[in-house]
Order: structure tokens, then sequence, then C-alpha cells
């Protein structure tokens, strides 16, 4: 095998090393992650407000019911001296028991705020609990995704372990000079470094050479290094 067939085997193995490396880059299981995370924003998004909303409400009802906790103690206190042995006059007993009537009329009306606020509440919770659903089974769903990505990435990677060590055997049989020139072209060529010429016709450009020019190459030493004309890579006649 000459320095040129031999470089020409390394171009193969760093042209699948590329698509390999492309390949991983690419697999489907990213856009879908990606597409799970829009969704997940999304329903993010539309439960934000009622979010806001029922924080704003359970707040409420946390005041009101602290408040009915003290009217419940007051209650319990003005029961405490209306019914205790302390009271002497019928008129302190009867501004007692007004108290108590108010304080549970207080008692009442605050207790129905708290069933209002219950109820509003309750829809939003709903809701909310529809969207907690739904964000888990995004989250199952990005669990296998990640699982599956995870499998494609170690199997690419395993493909990509064998190419790179056939590569590091070819490195050793390819004169340096050639090998510093393989990369330079390598990097503005598009990867494409080597080419046969099958004819006329260059297989890198797929640009037909001139009689000419094909005939000089033709007579050149089996050994020497060329370039095609138009293109400038490295020919394999």
């Amino acid at each position: 095998m000459s320095d040129l067939e031999r470089l020409l085997d390394l171009q193969v193995h760093d042209t699948e090393a590329d698509q390999l490396r492309h390949r991983r880059a690419t697999l489907p299981q990213r856009t879908t992650l990606t597409e799970l995370s829009a969704k997940e924003k999304a329903l993010e998004a539309e439960v934000a407000e009622p979010q806001v909303e029922r924080d704003g409400l359970a707040r409420e009802q946390k005041r009101i019911e602290d408040e009915v906790s003290m009217v419940e103690e007051k209650i319990a206190l003005v029961d405490r001296q209306l019914y205790g042995e302390g009271i002497t006059s019928p008129k302190e007993a009867q501004a007692l028991q007004a108290d108590l009537e108010s304080l549970r009329r207080r008692q009442s009306s605050l207790e129905d705020n708290v069933l209002a606020l219950m109820e509003e509440i309750e829809p939003i919770d709903f809701v909310l609990a529809e969207t907690a659903h739904a964000v888990g089974a995004l989250n199952d769903d990005r669990a296998s995704v990640n699982q599956s990505l995870s499998e494609a990435e170690v199997a690419i990677d395993a493909e990509l372990a064998v190419n790179i060590s056939g590569r590091d055997v070819l490195l050793g049989s390819v004169p340096t000079a050639m090998l510093a020139d393989y990369q330079r072209i390598r990097s503005v060529s598009g990867g494409i470094v080597v080419a046969r010429l099958q004819g006329s016709t260059c297989q890198g450009c797929f640009l037909t050479l001139a009689a000419g020019e094909v005939d000089a190459l033709r007579r050149l030493p089996e050994n020497e290094i060329v370039n095609c004309p138009e293109c400038g890579r490295l020919l394999v006649r």
C-alpha cells in the first residue's frame, strides 16, 4: 500500500469519525428533550397567573382563619365570665350576653367568608393539580428519553473508539510531512483531502481535467505527490 493509499484510508476513518460525531450531536432524542422542555415551560406559563391568584386567596383565608381563632378565644373568655361566679348584677350579665351574641355573629360571618374563599380556591386547585399531573408525565417522558439518549451515545462512542484505534494505527505509517499537508488541506477542503483520479475526473471536486493535464500527471513517478490542478486535493492515480 502506497503512502497515498494509507492517507486515503486515514481519510475514510476521519470522515467516518466526523459522521459519528455529527450523529451523536444530532440524535433525535435531543430534539425530543427540547420539545419536552418547551411543553413544560408552556404549562408553567399557563398556571403562573392562577397560582398567584391561589396564593392570594390562601393568604386571605389564613388571615380570616386567624381572626376566627381570636374570636373563638374571646367567646370562650366571655362565656367563662358570663357563667362564672363573678357576675353580681343582671345589667353586667346582659352586657356580657350581648357581647357573646355579637362575637358569635362575627364568628359566623368570618366562617362564611372562609367557606366562600375555599369555594374560589377549589377550581384553581383542580387546574393546578391537572397541570402538575401533566408536568409529571413530561418528567416521566424526559427520563425515558434521557435513558434512550444515553444508550445511543454509548453505542456511538463505542464505534468512535474503534475508529480512533484504527486511525492511530494508520498515523504511524504516514510520513510526517504528508500528514501535515493532509491536516492543512483538510481544514479548508470540507474534509476531503485525498481523491482518486478516475479517468480524467478528480473524485474530490468531480471536475474533468484537460487531457494534457491528465497525461502530465500520468507521466510523473508513481510515488510523487501530486495535487488536483482544480481543487488542490492530493490525487491517487
